[in-house]
């Protein structure tokens, strides 16, 4: 019990400044947090490398997408089954199920190491299935255990904590691999991530299931809700443009900078860089953003990331990639936490009081990944290799369409609800 009141504290007190009452953070809060920290730890090594592991194996940028592409075409419906697992038992349930069959699945790459690239198709399927069941989970665990007064903040220490321990991830995995024989060491930084979200799991025990009466799926009603609500159709619009951008950004990062410097480490140690930037950007969100600037905070994040972007059309060499991905580290965390609070406030203005956001998670997760799929398969379709001129215009292409989020954003007004 001092050890989690000591990490409260820790976290209730940034530079030793007492925070008000309300937007102090729970108990439960705080272990939601730890949990993140343990799975991102493994998720840093394991997801960067993952998707370079398949580039080495194959040297092919179709076989890369087509895996992300089946990877985000079953999350959505991985998030429906999540979420009716949610409300039929309990949002706890669906979590764990997602952490344990993520071990699984980097286990099952363990055992099949090169065979990987031969089956690519049937790991991307029950990689989708299990990251949906995580997601679900921890989106709506995210909500229960945060409040409208410190959600915002709860937001911003968890993208610090999440890119914390994403710091050492990286580093250790570029160091293992660039040390093995072959693809060696890749395999012992799967089994090192398959660890990590063991105890993940086992620290999720920690945080209670809450018995609710309110069991019932709404998950059919949400297109009449949608017709009903402008204001959320409109944000879950801002996922799906999110997701035009995120898709290619979620897996060609490591393998432009691959090409670019040629080693796994070096990769490695970029990330540990890229990482901090957006851990410092987390500890400025968590001081200074305010809910009202939306719309300023997504203009600024846009315009930093179309400025990188447009640098890969000058050219694809070291020196464009690292400034782009310096840019994309800052300015990317600040359009995410912001849609999320955002996203997360629209849905106390839903009818049942609070009861939809298992829906609202599952309905978000659709959108955002129908722009993801949309986005890699537009990449590959143009550019079959990374040599193509396509690819840098396909990236700027989607940096730019950013800019229709703030179209989406209606910030509050005086005197409004939720």
């Amino acid at each position: 019990m001092r050890t989690g009141t000591g990490l409260r504290a820790r976290f209730n007190m940034l530079k030793g400044v007492p925070l008000p009452i309300e937007q102090r953070l729970g108990k439960d809060a705080v272990t939601a947090l730890i949990i993140h920290c343990c799975f991102q730890f493994g998720a840093s090594m394991s997801g960067l490398f993952l998707n370079l592991y398949l580039w080495r194996l194959t040297e092919d940028l179709v076989v890369n997408g087509i895996y992300n592409i089946i990877v985000f075409i079953l999350t959505p419906p991985a998030f429906a089954l999540g979420g009716w697992i949610a409300k039929r038992r309990d949002r706890m349930v669906t979590y764990r199920l997602g952490i344990v069959m993520i071990a699984l699945f980097y286990f099952m790459v363990v055992i099949a190491q090169e065979q990987v690239a031969q089956y690519y198709i049937a790991f991307a399927i029950f990689n989708g299935i299990a990251a949906g069941l995580y997601w679900t989970g921890y989106l709506v665990i995210q909500y229960d255990v945060s409040t409208e007064a410190n959600r915002i903040r709860f937001l911003a220490i968890n993208m610090v904590v999440f890119n914390s321990s994403g710091l050492a991830g990286p580093a250790l995995a570029g160091f293992v691999i660039q040390r093995s024989d072959g693809l060696q060491g890749y395999i012992f930084i799967f089994m090192l991530a398959f660890v990590m979200f063991l105890i993940a799991a086992i620290v999720s025990f920690r945080i209670p299931m809450v018995p609710s009466h309110h069991k019932a799926y709404y998950l059919k009603f949400m297109g009449l809700v949608m017709h009903r609500n402008k204001r959320w159709l409109k944000g879950l619009y801002s996922f799906f443009v999110l997701g035009l951008f995120q898709g290619i950004m979620l897996f060609l990062p490591s393998i432009m900078l691959f090409q670019t410097v040629g080693r796994e480490d070096l990769v490695g140690y970029l990330g540990v860089f890229f990482s901090s930037l957006t851990v410092a950007t987390g500890y400025v969100i968590s001081r200074k953003a305010q809910k009202e600037h939306v719309r300023k905070y997504v203009l600024l994040s846009t315009t930093g990331v179309a400025l990188g972007s447009a640098l890969l059309l000058i050219q694809v060499e070291f020196w464009s990639v690292a400034i782009y991905m310096i840019l994309f580290s800052i300015c990317n965390p600040l359009a995410v936490n912001t849609l999320t609070s955002y996203y997360y406030r629209l849905i106390g203005t839903l009818p049942l009081k609070g009861q939809l956001r298992v829906e609202s998670v599952v309905m978000r997760e659709l959108f955002l990944n129908v722009g993801r799929v949309l986005s890699i398969t537009l990449l590959i379709v143009l550019a079959k290799d990374m040599q193509s001129v396509w690819m840098p215009v396909v990236l700027f292409a989607m940096a730019a369409l950013q800019y229709l989020l703030v179209l989406f954003i209606k910030e509050k007004q005086v005197g409004e609800q939720g």
